[in-house]
């Protein structure tokens, strides 16, 4: 397994709609292999094989549950709302306000070409919606509330050998 470049927004194949994967093959299996790796390496819930160049529809997800890997997957239900903060590797340093769904189904293949049904709530529903997103070409960007925002990290107070006067 190798860890593959996320390609960033900008890049003109984060735009296209991939084609569906009719039959597992051995590189089908390597760039599954490496997009869970390159999705824990950049410590993310999700990727899809668009963000690393490949246009196929492929997804992988974990939100700390176990990996879940899913082809051609189509959201067959939604209901339900939640609105919260989100962000993507292809769009490094920033986040926005998305509105989803707060409960998905999706059915799709998994890894051995045969049919699965996966249901998701909150984190996971989010991920599922975002993710297939990648497969027609959309980032989460054309679905902000209120624009795009930097991620700041709060400096961490506790522990410091420093001390003010």
């Amino acid at each position: 397994m190798a860890i593959r470049e996320v390609r960033e927004i900008g890049d003109e194949i984060l735009t296209k709609k991939c084609k569906e994967v009719t039959r597992m093959t051995l590189r089908t299996k390597i760039l599954i292999g490496d997009m869970l790796e390159t999705m824990y390496d950049k410590c993310g819930v999700g990727l899809a094989a668009p963000q690393v160049g490949i246009l196929k529809r492929i997804v992988v997800i974990d939100v700390g549950e176990g990996p879940i890997v899913l082809i051609n997957p189509e959201i067959t239900e939604s209901s339900g709302e939640q609105t919260g903060e989100e962000g993507c590797l292809s769009v490094p340093g920033k986040w926005g306000l998305v509105t989803r769904p707060e409960h998905v189904k999706v059915r799709a293949l998994d890894q051995e070409m045969q049919p699965i049904e996966v249901e998701g709530e909150g984190l996971l529903a989010r991920a599922l919606c975002h993710e297939i997103d990648h497969l027609s070409g959309e980032l989460y960007v054309n679905k902000t509330e209120d624009g795009l925002h930097d991620v700041t990290y709060e400096e961490d107070e506790e522990g410091s050998d420093e001390t003010e006067e």
